[in-house]
């Protein structure tokens, strides 16, 4: 009976003194949202199809104007819409072997900033990529505003990069201040697509309150979901709950890029593009509501 009372009590006091499972304050980043991702109901907000020919839509498109390296090495100055049409349904940005001041080659960056910026989102891109070793394509978004600070503090996403050097071999990958390319810390992926050079592929995100998922041709290829690992996220590693703005561009050489030489021969190079949609699911506004 004795032993029968002791073994009791150790059961009981073991109960006591185990710890209650960790819940996450509720002002962690990308944790406590609760949905069906298969459920959400997307709505096309913006876009583009390019059905005019010309310049792009100035309603919804702007240009980044420089030549100052873009804090990669980059060889190119990019023009107010010198290396840009619309043509045939197809928005074109071309890559020359051009000099402007001490800069050897012209390209184009065009932005949606102030003009297309999204929280959340399924943003689709359609384009076909170039094909001279030395450029160095991207579909990418940066916050409008840089609420946590300045680069990488405040992210940048990736919805896909191409260095011909690697070829057909597309990137998709998530900058943060805890994960990012300077520390070699940046979280994303890298997935051999045939002939991305000549034929179209759609290269999409959809940007939810805690994951980033990558899709290309509507095929699942990665996500980036600090809440899987991380019991509490921060902006340090989560600051995709701010407005971010769309980037299209080409550039040449700089630290990637250029990192197996630039072509001397080949140029211009275009990276074409037939359609930017922008969805967003109806059901956010309620599911950023009741964050546990």
């Amino acid at each position: 009976m004795r032993k029968i009372l002791i073994i009791s009590l150790l059961i009981f006091l073991a109960g006591c003194s185990s710890k209650p499972p960790v819940v996450p304050p509720s002002n962690c980043k990308s944790t406590g949202y609760e949905y069906d991702l298969n459920a959400l109901t997307y709505q096309l907000v913006w876009s583009d199809e390019f059905d005019v020919d010309g310049k792009p839509d100035p309603e919804k498109w702007s240009y980044d104007v420089g030549g100052n390296g873009w804090g990669n090495r980059e060889l190119q100055y990019y023009t107010n819409g010198d290396n840009v049409e619309v043509k045939d349904g197809r928005l074109i940005i071309e890559a020359r072997k051009e000099t402007i001041g001490p800069n050897n080659y012209t390209s184009t960056r065009l932005v949606s900033r102030n003009k297309g910026d999204w929280r959340y989102g399924k943003i689709e891109v359609v384009a076909k990529l170039p094909d001279v070793l030395g450029s160095w394509s991207a579909i990418w978004m940066l916050p409008t505003v840089s609420q946590y600070g300045g680069w990488p503090r405040s992210g940048e996403i990736d919805i896909m990069e191409y260095v011909v050097q690697d070829l057909d071999i597309i990137h998709g990958t998530v900058h943060t201040a805890k994960f990012n390319h300077l520390d070699g810390t940046q979280q994303g992926f890298s997935k051999q697509i045939p002939n991305v050079s000549t034929t179209f592929n759609t290269y999409t995100i959809e940007w939810l309150p805690d994951q980033i998922r990558y899709y290309i041709n509507g095929q699942y290829v990665y996500r980036f979901m600090p809440s899987l690992y991380l019991n509490c996220p921060t902006s340090q590693q989560w600051p995709f709950d701010i407005p971010f703005h769309l980037i299209l561009n080409i550039a040449v050489g700089g630290n990637w890029g250029g990192a197996r030489g630039v072509a001397e021969d080949g140029w211009p190079t275009t990276m074409e593009i037939e359609s930017v949609r922008v969805y967003q699911a109806l059901e956010m506004p309620e599911i950023i509501e009741n964050k546990k």
